[in-house]
């Protein structure tokens, strides 16, 4: 394939879709654009219905997956409760990775406060 059949140094620009969201970041908000291919973002639309609110939502999801945000990092994100946030990352299946190691050190750490 030419560079210029991908889209890589073409004269030409061709308009793509764009997906626009908006983080609070402290009262300050970022916008933030995605370029999609066009049958992509129209299957993500059909799925989803509002493309940014979905692209915001797997952000949020995948955020809270990984570490890189916590439960109430992800509630201001989306605007939710505590319960609703709770809810989400719930039907996300967005689970922390909390290994029997991380439960043992937990207990450790109760039975010695418990002492006290």
């Amino acid at each position: 394939m030419r560079s210029d059949e991908r889209g890589v140094g073409c004269d030409k620009l061709e308009a793509k879709p764009m997906v626009s969201g908006r983080v609070d970041l402290h009262g300050a908000l970022m916008h933030i654009d995605v370029e999609l291919p066009e049958d992509i973002a129209k299957h993500l639309q059909d799925e989803w219905r509002d493309l940014s609110r979905g692209a915001l939502e797997a952000i949020a999801s995948e955020g809270y997956r990984d570490g890189s945000l916590t439960r109430d990092q992800v509630g201001r994100l989306l605007g939710l409760s505590f319960w609703d946030t709770e809810a989400f990352l719930k039907q996300r299946q967005a689970y922390l990775a909390y290994t029997e190691e991380d439960l043992e050190q937990d207990r450790k750490d109760i039975d010695r406060a418990s002492r006290q």
